[in-house]
């Protein structure tokens, strides 16, 4: 059993060390060069097609998801608890210091973010009436 650990942390280790994370931030990076910063520059768009759409109702079609009700269920399935105890941990072990770099890292991430769903929504289908769409359209 201590053979399986230790191959799992080598693996760990190989795949989340710091060229992964590097990688990451440079495509994040590349990503907001490339789009002129989108994620600064359209802030008050995306809090007005959100948020904003609350006053409205939205403009979602029958049967369909309102922007709002999509951007609630996302971040529902990335803030949880283990976000909680990961900024709560990385803030225990580096100091405040820390939320600076969660910052700089969740900046160039939104990118990362933005840059997959623009791909799910440019290679998504009509199959009998149903959008069909995401990561697995767009790889396949």
């Amino acid at each position: 059993m201590e053979l399986l650990a230790e191959i799992n942390d080598r693996i760990s280790a190989a795949v989340w060390g710091a060229p992964t994370i590097i990688l990451i931030l440079f495509t994040g990076g590349m990503f907001s060069v490339r789009t002129g910063f989108f994620q600064l520059t359209h802030f008050r768009h995306w809090i007005k097609s959100t948020l904003g759409s609350l006053k409205g109702g939205g403009n979602a079609e029958k049967g369909s998801v309102s922007q709002f009700s999509a951007m609630t269920s996302a971040l529902a399935a990335t803030l949880g608890t283990g976000n909680i105890a990961g900024v709560s941990a990385a803030v225990a072990s580096g100091g405040a210091g820390a939320v600076f770099w969660m910052w700089i890292s969740a900046l160039f991430g939104m990118m990362t973010g933005f840059a997959e769903n623009v791909l799910g929504i440019y290679y998504r289908k009509r199959e009998n009436g149903i959008w069909r769409g995401g990561a697995m359209q767009y790889i396949s």
